[in-house]
């Protein structure tokens, strides 16, 4: 469901044109359009219930009353983050541990800032088929992973096999881009896969397929970050607060929609991109229902400890060698709507 879906490394596999819209926003006719402020927001992946409440906010007309056309766009080949950081998208989809490769050192390497949390906490985890009985990190021992050979991502596997008393030595690498998470394990290609249960893990249930899964938040809470959020780009949160408020606050309503009516939500999301599984889109909205605002005390909010936990760790462990991420840094809730 993430870039892997989850990363800046190159796993994204989609042969779309950069600037292909998989949606638009809820339109009149031509002249009510030319009164409407354009806004480019861009996916990770290919469309999934990452993205509901902005399908939702776009076919609802909040982005309209907002005075905004938002123009729901494919990631190029090198992600989302590289489209924002160049201005030629306001706003787009990433993760924390993505951007942990942006925000180490004395100064981020890309213009972009975490400006919404989509989902409240971590929903990914390491998903494997029943009959192999892998049911905690430890028991990962003497079996296969596929890896997109990141740092950040072994070391997390690493580290939630050991607190679970397993040997990260005793398991199996294989450097290799999944797309179908159910698909492989069916085959037997690969035991086990990073997934995000709100998506693959749903997959599993709607095909009746029995799987083993554990989340990695549930192992080690640093591993509690936020995944996935919304990003924008510096510059233009600078020069035009006021407008990337009224998308927040527009696409707030979306998600707050969705934690409310995941069934309608999800008619919404087929109708905008109809190649979408109906079944699929409506179980993994009912799942995700509520976790979109979870615990917090509205969607979108950062939590500052729970952000710096998980940078923290990543700097106690120099996985960039002896750069460190400063802390408080790469996210803002000043663009959510008041409550």
């Amino acid at each position: 469901m993430k870039k892997r879906a989850f990363s800046l490394i190159a796993i994204l596999v989609i042969a779309t044109l950069v600037l292909a819209g998989c949606g638009s926003s809820k339109s009149g006719d031509a002249e009510a359009d030319k009164d409407l402020a354009e806004i480019n927001f861009v996916l990770d992946w290919t469309p999934n219930t990452n993205h509901i409440g902005v399908y939702v906010a776009d076919k609802l007309g909040y982005y309209e009353e907002a005075g905004l056309k938002v123009n729901i766009q494919q990631p190029p080949d090198d992600g989302a983050e590289a489209l924002v950081a160049s201005g030629k998208a306001q706003f787009g989809v990433s993760f924390q541990d993505t951007l942990s490769s942006v925000m180490e050192g004395d100064e981020k390497s890309m213009p972009i800032t975490s400006v919404a949390a989509i989902i409240q906490h971590n929903t990914s985890g390491i998903m494997s088929a029943k009959e192999n009985n892998i049911t905690s990190p430890k028991a990962m021992e003497g079996h296969t992973y596929a890896t997109w050979e990141w740092p950040i991502e072994q070391g997390i596997i690493k580290k939630v096999m050991e607190d679970d008393g397993g040997d990260f030595s005793k398991l199996t690498l294989i450097p290799q881009s999944v797309d179908d998470e159910v698909a492989a394990l069916k085959t037997g290609e690969i035991d086990t896969i990073w997934v995000y249960y709100g998506w693959a893990g749903v997959a599993a249930e709607v095909e009746g397929y029995p799987i083993n899964y554990f989340a990695f938040r549930d192992i080690t809470p640093a591993f509690d970050y936020y995944s996935p959020v919304i990003i924008a780009n510096d510059s233009y949160l600078e020069s035009d607060p006021d407008q990337a408020k009224a998308f927040i606050e527009a696409t707030a309503r979306g998600y707050e929609y969705v934690a409310e009516n995941p069934d309608e939500a999800a008619e919404m999301m087929c109708e905008a991109v109809p190649e979408l599984d109906p079944e699929l889109v409506k179980a993994s909205a009912e799942y995700l229902a509520d976790k979109y605002i979870d615990d917090a005390s509205q969607w979108g909010v950062f939590d500052a400890e729970r952000w710096n936990a998980f940078y923290k760790w990543i700097n106690e462990n120099k996985l960039y060698n002896e750069s460190e991420i400063p802390m408080d840094t790469g996210f803002t809730n000043d663009y959510l709507p008041a409550k």
